[in-house]
């Protein structure tokens, strides 16, 4: 009896007030959201460096591609674009080259690529006869314009783009076999495939393209995308869009699954994916990986920050209009040409090699040379006097080229191969290396002794260097030019800020002993005319004094962080490897302290390259003392590569230092917290519409259990203030500990893949790697991580109070118009045909007038509208029930209207968080309402989706109050069904967002059972339903049973 007056009292209680638990914990949540926000947008920032490309585009539309081609001719259009500046004529020359905009992106957005396109192809490659003689050519740019639709929120219209993509393609290489519109030559084979450029979700587009019916095999060999979220769907909002990506995804897995290059339908095909970096805030990076779906010889996944020349991030738009990269992308595509050849293009090891050279910075383990393919070039004809030869194992240092005001060789013996341990050959200048194209001050050369007998030079070497007045008596060397394979480096001197500042690039050159075992010599060749302040440092080393491997744990680095002093004498180059760090969501800070060096002395500052293996990424700091480090590498919800590699170099820190300083450096590594915790928002966003809706179902359990229990339907603050002290720190914990466990899972070796709930766990491939097992709850592999989970969950509790309050001030918003819109005295009973009493605020709507809209809006989401925009109507019905509800309770402040008033206000709470979940599919519906498409959606007009959130909402239009549960079965299934709904949005929510709203939808099914329950199951007890019999204006005692007011 105590505790039932106790749920009377708490009647009269107002539902603004809370108790100071639940501030306090609102306010920790509110600092910490802010917090992190705040660190997400002022700390760890990437610089931006790009460029913006100044064109004057001119488009040429296709109007005979009509409904003849394509069945989507009235929504989408394709596209000519011209230069006007160096090009004006729509006349077909070259290969043919199709940009794909992404999500919301316009065909427009071509002009900077085209442009750099056209501009290069006039400026150099129709000068260069031996290029056009080659296989290069121009090319011709299309563009699809695909109104700006939102390809991001809805899987059925990644589709329809990609058919249309299909026969775009088609109708392109058609038009090559029309000399109206083609002006190649005609001895030249027509072009048999397209290549793909594809921004955004355009990329996945592109991806998507060969895995429909309407994919014409070899039309497409070549695609490259950039910020491109390629592994998983940017939001899980809509099924079909989650459905579509996994079975894109596994139709790519299991081609290159396959053992034999005849099964495999993509073995011709190369994927390149361009990600931008921390500077792209619309979708993560991380996403842009390739290592789950490609192998390494068909494609590979590379940061703007680690292209030569580019060496900046980018964000989300940037990278259709950033000078630098778009630069690197023509050149590789024209580099990648062959019009000899019916694909257009070279085969594909020769394209994935070119691809690597212009995208990759070639310090790479795996780097290319192209010392070992190459026949001696030069004949090096040397006296003493031209020469210095170094004694074996001494640096060789160049202050100022040119000082003899002619030709010096330095010659460095190479080394014999120790047993003790490998060596490594590297050459650092600030001039750059002569080649056959070029002249430069500067020559590098690999050499061995040749004993040439007479008149044999001129026909064995295309160029005799003599470096003395009489050959007769000369040394002489057969050598190679390491000319193509110079790494360019960004400048560091006192002087720099960043990377990509416009100064001459640094010349790099690096070998390991064992691929010069064949020569004897390395000739460094100073051909300066007039004396400059170029320089040069070259040394063999030791690979173990170049190379430091840390054996720090996770753990201890965070507590402790990493200090490492270098020592003075030490190499040109210095790799400091973490294998601890890999993981995206930490930040750190990097200090660098050293001795000054006299600046006359001094040739260059120290430069640092922040890198990892895979995906390949890197960054440069010029002129470092202070970095920032952050990284893409291992990221929550991200699948796992297909190479399942066994160990991880992490994060390795490589320092170009000027050894003539010869001082010590000190590098000192800390996390930074804030900066870490910025790097949340990205990784996290879709947690906080999923994981709020473990606290509003909780609290929902909580009130029906009480008013089960005393009639009494307690407000939606009260409810929660008392879950904050029993039912919720409970099953935080065992999401916790689940996190842990799913962690020491994941670490345990590969096992055949499951199929889980609803074949949600399976995929079609037959590979080991489950390639889902990071679906789950936070989605990270690290124990380190377990804390995000309580972390998340107190943000989300803040979050649920904010919506609370935000929910009652705009019930009382309305109210106060509509109080005096229907101003009538206080309190008046109306009698209706049976003499029961109901309350104003609900009598008047008729009983048919509302089957009849409902009857209309579930026939029009069968037929035209999708599913959503009747839940976004349900929502504002619900909104004003419970406005007119607040208005009984302000004017009769009985129990009952009390009850039913928190009873709606909570229904409202709920389909609220449901609310975010349905409103992409909606604007994409609206849009193509805008764009006059009114063809339906081929998904998302299931009834079922919607009419139980219509039926409940109608039912309590009609101020019908639930009735209380007496059986413990019944209790038991409420209790269950929120208890299910809150579990999944916390381990499944993030992954499968969409399923939410049919597991809610579920609980409304049972909700209206309670309701129906009430009545007798008969069309009568229908009437009583929908009539409001039993509702506000009548209360409910301890029995379960009515009683008039």
């Amino acid at each position: 009896m105590p505790e039932h007056n106790h749920w009377r009292r708490s009647r009269s209680r107002s539902p603004w007030s809370c108790s100071l638990t639940t501030v306090s914990i609102a306010c920790l949540a509110v600092v910490l959201f802010v917090s992190i926000v705040h660190a997400f947008l002022t700390r760890q920032l990437d610089p931006k460096g790009c460029d913006m490309c100044w064109s004057l585009p001119m488009y040429f539309k296709f109007k005979d591609f009509d409904t003849e081609h394509t069945r989507f001719a009235s929504k989408y259009h394709l596209y000519l674009h011209r230069e006007g500046s160096l090009d004006d004529d729509p006349t077909l020359k070259g290969v043919p080259v199709l940009f794909l905009p992404g999500n919301a992106g316009s065909y427009k957005q071509t002009r900077c690529l085209a442009f750099e396109a056209a501009q290069y192809y006039h400026s150099a490659i129709q000068q260069d006869s031996e290029a056009l003689k080659a296989g290069l050519t121009s090319m011709d740019f299309f563009a699809i314009d695909f109104n700006e639709d939102f390809t991001a929120f809805h899987g059925q219209t990644v589709l329809d783009q990609a058919e249309y993509l299909n026969d775009a393609v088609a109708y392109i290489l058609s038009l090559y076999h029309d000399s109206r519109r083609s002006q190649r030559d005609p001895n030249l084979p027509d072009p048999g495939s397209v290549i793909l450029v594809g921004h955004s979700m355009g990329g996945v587009v592109a991806r998507t393209m060969l895995t429909m019916p309407n994919y014409q095999p070899n039309t497409v060999n070549t695609i490259v995308t950039v910020s491109a979220p390629h592994a998983r769907p940017p939001v899980s909002f809509d099924a079909e869009s989650v459905r579509t990506y996994k079975h894109i995804n596994d139709y790519w897995r299991q081609a290159y699954a396959q053992t034999w290059a005849n099964d495999n339908p993509l073995w011709h095909v190369t994927l390149i994916s361009i990600a931008g970096g921390g500077l792209d805030t619309v979708i993560p990076s991380d996403f842009a990986s390739l290592e789950s779906l490609v192998p390494s010889t068909h494609g590979f996944t590379v940061f703007t920050s680690a292209i030569p020349d580019v060496w900046t991030g980018c964000d989300h738009i940037q990278t259709t209009w950033c000078v630098q990269l778009l630069k690197s992308i023509v050149r590789s595509l024209f580099e990648i040409l062959d019009v000899h050849r019916a694909g257009q293009t070279k085969p594909r090891a020769e394209r994935m090699r070119i691809f690597r050279k212009w995208y990759l910075t070639g310090l790479e383990d795996d780097a290319e040379k192209t010392l070992f393919p190459k026949e001696p070039s030069t004949l090096l004809a040397i006296e003493d006097e031209s020469n210095e030869v170094l004694p074996s194992g001494q640096r060789l240092i160049i202050r100022g080229l040119g000082r003899t005001k002619k030709a010096k060789t330095h010659l460095l013996p190479v080394p014999q191969q120790s047993k003790a341990g490998m060596q490594t050959f590297t050459l650092l200048s600030d001039s750059r290396f002569e080649d056959a194209q070029t002249s430069a001050p500067l020559e590098v050369l690999f050499c061995s002794i040749f004993p040439l007998q007479p008149g044999q030079a001129s026909t064995l070497f295309s160029m005799n260097m003599a470096l003395t007045g009489d050959t007769s008596g000369s040394t002489r060397l057969a050598c190679k030019t390491m000319a193509s394979d110079v790494i360019r480096l960004p400048a560091s001197t006192s002087t720099s800020a960043f990377p990509y500042d416009k100064a001459q690039p640094f010349s790099y050159l690096q070998y390991r002993l064992e691929d010069l075992t064949d020569y004897h010599f390395v000739a460094v060749i100073d051909k300066a005319a007039e004396p400059s302040q170029g320089w040069v440092i070259a040394e063999f080393s030791d690979t173990a004094q170049s190379i430091i491997q840390t054996d720090l744990r996770l753990n201890r680095l965070l507590a402790f962080g990493l200090h490492h002093q270098l020592p003075a004498q030490r190499p040109l180059v210095t790799e400091l490897r973490v294998p601890a760090l890999h993981s995206s969501l930490l930040a750190f800070k990097l200090d660098l302290q050293r001795k000054p060096c006299n600046e006359d002395e001094e040739l260059f500052t120290p430069l640092l390259r922040q890198h990892l293996d895979e995906p390949h990424e890197s960054k440069y700091f010029v002129n470092v003392k202070a970095a920032n480090i952050s990284l893409h590498g291992i990221a929550p919800f991200m699948p796992p590569p297909m190479r399942d590699h066994a160990t991880t170099n992490g994060l390795s820190l490589q320092f170009w230092s000027d050894p003539t300083c010869n001082s010590t450096m000190d590098i000192s590594l800390k996390i930074d917290i804030p900066g870490s915790m910025g790097k949340l928002v990205m990784r996290y966003r879709v947690v906080f519409a999923a994981f709020p809706l473990v606290i509003v179902a909780l609290v929902m359990r909580k009130q029906f259990q009480i008013y089960d229990e005393s009639g009494v339907f307690i407000t939606f603050a009260e409810s929660l203030d008392l879950c904050l002290r029993s039912s919720l720190p409970v099953l935080i914990l065992a999401l916790t500990l689940l996190a842990a466990s799913l962690t020491v899972s994941n670490a345990a070796p590969p096992s055949s893949p499951s199929t889980g709930l609803f074949d949600w766990g399976g995929n079609a491939t037959e590979s080991a790697i489950d390639f889902t097992k990071n679906d789950l709850l936070l989605g990270s592999r690290d124990p380190i991580f377990w804390f995000l989970v309580p972390l998340f969950s107190l943000i989300c509790i803040g979050i649920c109070v904010g919506v609370n309050y935000a929910a009652l001030g705009l019930t009382n918003l309305f109210y106060l118009p509509y109080k005096y819109l229907t101003a009538r005295p206080a309190w008046v009973r109306v009698e209706d045909v049976s003499g029961r009493s109901t309350a104003p605020a609900f009598a008047a709507s008729s009983p048919r007038r509302r089957l009849i809209t409902t009857c209309i809006l579930l026939f029009l989401v069968s037929t035209f509208i999708p599913y959503q925009f009747a839940f976004l109507d349900a929502v504002l019905v619900q909104l004003s029930t419970c406005t007119r509800a607040l208005r009984l309770v302000r004017e009769t402040r009985t129990g009952a209207h009390y009850n039913f008033y928190n009873y709606a206000h909570s229904i409202l709470i709920l389909m609220i968080w449901i609310l975010p979940i349905n409103i992409p599919v909606l604007l994409v519906w609206a849009h193509n309402l805008a764009v006059h498409w009114l063809t339906p959606f081929s998904s998302h007009h299931n009834v079922l989706s919607i009419m139980p959130y219509l039926v409940l909402v109608e039912t309590l239009t009609c101020g019908k109050m639930i009735p209380r549960i007496t059986s413990r079965a019944g209790r038991f299934v409420t209790s269950a069904l929120f208890f299910i709904v809150a579990v999944y949005a916390a381990v499944y929510g993030v992954t499968y967002a969409y399923a939410l709203h049919h597991l809610v939808n579920f609980v409304c099914v049972w909700l209206l059972a309670v309701h129906f329950s009430g009545s007798e199951v008969s069309l009568d007890g229908l009437r009583q339903v929908l009539e409001g019999v039993g509702g506000v204006g009548e209360e409910v005692d301890n029995r379960g049973a009515k009683k008039r007011p």
